[in-house]
């Protein structure tokens, strides 16, 4: 899959559509590829992370530096599958497991009360205190029946997650 739309060939469409599950239609494909190309600055057929930095909406995200961690390096196809985590199409389970690994920082398959910590600490920056997030945090997992020195699998995140109405969805503009 080279560096320009027409070097995506029909083929390469149906092969990403059946890598991220059928979770973009084939003219999104087409338009996430222009966009890859774009942020592809060096032609390498893969994006850094810096080039992904180059996105305004993505730099001031406050999770910015987590999402970096896992998409460092990604060439076009793996480019899809983790944008098909925010893609309407998508199954609940898929977008539990896509929350799952921005929390699991360690990429250990579990997570604790401190990496659940460290995201209410990039999302909430100055607006709390440490002794604030560490209380609302204790909180909601006592409520939802956890203690602070639990860690959570996958599986648990699963179940945690799978009763709410998740919405993650971003709208992939055709060009």
């Amino acid at each position: 899959m080279g560096n320009s739309s027409s070097m995506l060939t029909q083929y390469d469409i149906e092969e990403v559509q059946e890598h991220c599950n059928h979770a973009f239609s084939q003219q999104e494909i087409v338009s996430l590829y222009n966009r890859f190309c774009q942020l592809d600055r060096n032609s390498g057929g893969f994006v850094a992370s810096d080039e992904f930095m180059s996105v305004p909406e993505f730099a001031v995200n406050p999770l910015a530096q987590r999402l970096l961690r896992m998409l460092d390096g990604l060439n076009f196809k793996e480019f899809v599958a983790f944008l098909s985590a925010f893609s309407p199409r998508t199954n609940p389970q898929q977008k539990i497991e896509f929350i799952f690994k921005v929390y699991d920082s360690d990429c250990n398959g579990k997570v604790t009360f401190e990496d659940i910590l460290c995201v209410l600490r990039d999302l909430t920056g100055s607006f709390m205190t440490e002794q604030q997030r560490q209380k609302v945090l204790t909180r909601v997992l006592e409520e939802a029946g956890y203690k602070p020195d639990d860690s959570f699998t996958l599986s648990d995140f699963i179940k945690i997650f799978d009763n709410s109405d998740l919405k993650m969805e971003v709208e992939v503009p055709i060009d």
